[in-house]
């Protein structure tokens, strides 16, 4: 048995345990972002999702399945950190991976992330995300559901999906070199 080696292929592409823990470092780093940072571009309160884009970025890549379980990881991480209710993040965050997981096509993953498919998956599952998400949150006599998915939930895909731009552009880019 013969072992072939791809020098054109970098290890966290051929190696899944190294593409986990680089993407677990990743959800690290854009939940430290997301907490700290994203106050400063906030536009009346709403933020862009970043481990949303995350989530959708592992179901395009790595499959329905992966996208779920990544989903709930990084929903329940947030939840812990932002203090938020316990779990709501990661149902929301696993529904988004498991319509995002629909997109998945082996060996066609850089070619769904390098254009506007992309933005597409991102503001699908960003809409699915919201819905569920703030479905929970919606107290009936303090502001209408329509009126709060409005204001939040719809605002906050469409600020979602600005920011998966860059993902998008920098594998559209690389993709071409």
């Amino acid at each position: 048995m013969a072992v072939k080696f791809d020098l054109n292929r970098s290890q966290f592409i051929t190696n899944p345990a190294l593409r986990f823990v680089a993407y677990a470092v990743v959800a690290l780093l854009l939940n430290v972002v997301h907490v700290v940072f994203l106050r400063f571009v906030a536009v009346s309160s709403v933020t862009p999702d970043l481990l949303l884009i995350l989530t959708v970025w592992i179901a395009v890549v790595e499959g329905q399945f992966t996208g779920m379980i990544a989903g709930f990881l990084f929903g329940l991480l947030f939840d812990v950190v932002s203090a938020d209710v316990l779990g709501s993040n990661a149902l929301a965050k696993t529904a988004a991976g498991f319509v995002a997981g629909y997109f998945w096509k082996e060996n066609l993953s850089l070619q769904t992330i390098g254009n506007y498919r992309f933005l597409f998956v991102v503001a699908l599952a960003g809409g699915v995300h919201n819905l569920l998400y703030y479905f929970f949150y919606v107290r009936p006599m303090q502001i209408s559901f329509g009126m709060f998915f409005l204001k939040y939930g719809v605002a906050t895909t469409l600020y979602t999906t600005v920011a998966a731009v860059f993902p998008m552009l920098y594998v559209n880019r690389r993709k071409d070199q």
